[in-house]
């Protein structure tokens, strides 16, 4: 589903990601692991085609990233995800669906399917200003699956949420996962990727350290939290 070949991105002195290859299979629940500032983010940019590569490729689903088609299967939740305080989810969710040009009748069933997902009924009529960040979440998620996208990107969904969003978001990934879904995740809470995930990838100052099964990577009594503090401080 993903493929990096020999991806280095650079901010004029600065090397942000440097020759970084790996591959993510469909159907499978990745985390991007690393301190801040390891270049995480820069490939979530370079997956989107917000920014390109200085040298090397990507492609999803078998398609270059620079191409505006793979685009079309992917779904995308950012870090600092936002909603218009004036709206309510529902709203949301169907101004969503507008920018995916989806009929009326199909737009509202998809809403009425996602709101049943995201577990927010009888809520979705609320204005956003009253919503939970958790809740807020949700929606994001939402929006992010609308149109059932074959890949789904995450940057830090957890972000600020208290334990109990935190098991709402995991729960609602694995839910997604369950139906066969792509998942590449950002996140610095390491339990919640042991947790879900089925692979990861380390990388620290822009180069790959460490790509592997978790269950491979975490080894004689070891958390993901200490595999990943040894391999940073090497």
């Amino acid at each position: 589903m993903i493929v990096l070949k020999n991806v280095t991105k650079r901010y004029d002195s600065l090397t942000a990601v440097d020759d970084v290859s790996f591959t993510v299979k469909a159907g499978e629940c990745f985390a991007l692991l690393g301190p801040n500032g390891a270049g995480k983010t820069t490939i979530v940019k370079m997956l989107l085609d917000f920014t390109r590569p200085t040298t090397g490729s990507l492609s999803l689903g078998g398609i270059p990233s620079t191409h505006a088609e793979c685009r079309t299967s992917i779904g995308y939740l950012a870090e600092n995800h936002h909603i218009p305080s004036c709206l309510s989810g529902w709203n949301y969710l169907m101004r969503c669906a507008e920018l995916l040009d989806l009929g009326r009748s199909d737009a509202m069933d998809q809403c009425r399917r996602i709101v049943e997902l995201i577990g927010m009924q009888g809520r979705e009529q609320t204005k956003v200003g009253a919503y939970s960040k958790g809740m807020i979440q949700r929606f994001g998620l939402g929006a992010a699956i609308m149109g059932d996208p074959k890949l789904l990107i995450l940057d830090e969904p957890t972000s600020g949420l208290d334990p109990i969003g935190i098991r709402e978001i995991r729960q609602l990934l694995e839910s997604f996962k369950g139906k066969g879904m792509t998942i590449f995740l950002n996140s610095h809470l390491l339990s919640e990727v042991e947790k879900i995930c089925d692979t990861a990838a380390i990388i620290n100052r822009g180069k790959l350290l460490v790509k592997d099964a978790i269950a491979d990577i975490v080894k004689d009594g070891e958390t993901l939290e200490d595999v990943f503090v040894r391999v940073v401080r090497g």
